[in-house]
């Protein structure tokens, strides 16, 4: 039966189909450091019977009541060996939120938590031009981790709307901004991502859904430069994501925060040879850190619906907001060249 973590509580809930989903298997990878692979670019059931069993002979029984007793003593210790096993994994990461992941669930045009969403008017935003929060409608799991995202250079919310439901049905909150102005250059979007992070934090009708804790910065072209200026600004961010990013600063070795690079092979607004690629190198050797370039793709790729984008920003969110392993399977080892992956760069496993 499909997970379903929770029902909606409003007729803005987004209903979609569910995904069955298996548990993946678990395998360890030697670490790979800023590895590089390139494209050429070609575009049980258990069953237990009831019948009843003869008795057996009174000296066969007291001759078997010592191995009686023994074995029930081991299944009462082995039991509880599995109840403190699994009590223990939990403790582990008390972030894990949803089935475990299978290639088909991240890949899915939505996730297993139905989406409701929320608008925040310019006149009721400070520091930011106000946006449209998308959320899980259930209440069952605790609390999720938050995400905010930018549109680039003259661009609007409406830009990067795809990426709100999409990502809150796997379990996030998400605020999609409109920015002051929509020249801002990258610093004053990074600064505006922050306000609405806050927005979300302590003013927003779902603050109570969020761990403020566990946060994280996307955005497009300039919003990308602006998410790259938030994570340096506050090193606290879990995660940043950058797509087809632009920025007048090249490097940035100061980085904290676990940044997922994201470029475009086609990109003649912002070339990944002056933007993505030496934004990546500039990051810290030991930062958790990997330069996704996408094949046959262009600098406005982002604005549109993207299975490869969604795919690994889900796995990028999942394992530095929630902390999740289960989702290391789909970033380490380093995704191979495909016809939508140019080039992957990275480093794994991560920390």
């Amino acid at each position: 039966m499909p997970y379903r973590p929770g029902r909606p509580d409003s007729d803005t809930a987004i209903h979609d189909g569910d995904v069955d989903r298996p548990p993946p298997g678990r395998t360890r990878h030697d670490r790979e450091d800023d590895s590089v692979v390139k494209y050429s670019n070609s575009n049980g059931t258990r069953t237990h019977s009831t019948a009843a069993t003869p008795a057996p002979a009174p000296a066969a029984r007291k001759r078997h009541r010592p191995f009686t007793a023994a074995l029930v003593a081991f299944l009462a210790v082995a039991g509880l060996g599995t109840a403190l096993t699994s009590g223990a994994q939990a403790a582990d990461n008390p972030y894990e939120r949803g089935p475990a992941p299978t290639t088909a669930s991240i890949e899915a045009a939505r996730g297993p938590y139905a989406v409701s969403q929320t608008t925040v008017s310019s006149l009721s935003a400070s520091g930011f031009g106000g946006g449209t929060i998308y959320y899980p409608t259930t209440t069952s799991d605790g609390t999720f981790g938050a995400v905010a995202i930018s549109p680039g250079f003259t661009g609007t919310q409406s830009s990067i709307a795809w990426l709100g439901p999409r990502l809150a049905s796997q379990g996030f909150v998400v605020i999609t901004i409109d920015t002051l102005s929509t020249l801002d250059q990258p610093e004053s979007r990074g600064r505006q991502l922050l306000a609405a992070l806050d927005h979300l934090t302590q003013r927003s009708t779902v603050r109570s859904r969020i761990d403020s804790t566990r946060l994280g910065v996307m955005g497009h072209s300039m919003g990308g430069g602006g998410s790259l200026e938030a994570a340096k600004s506050r090193p606290s961010l879990q995660a940043a994501i950058p797509l087809t990013g632009w920025n007048t600063d090249k490097t940035w070795p100061e980085l904290r925060t676990p940044t997922l690079i994201v470029g475009a092979d086609g990109d003649t607004v912002a070339p990944v040879s002056s933007h993505s690629e030496p934004f990546y190198e500039s990051l810290p050797g030991t930062l958790d850190k990997a330069y996704l370039e996408l094949n046959n793709a262009s600098h406005l790729t982002p604005n549109t619906s993207n299975t490869t984008i969604a795919k690994y920003s889900i796995s990028w969110l999942k394992r530095f907001i929630d902390n999740d392993t289960r989702y290391e399977q789909f970033l380490c080892p380093l995704p191979r060249p495909s016809l939508t992956i140019e080039e992957y760069r990275g480093n794994c496993p991560h920390a």
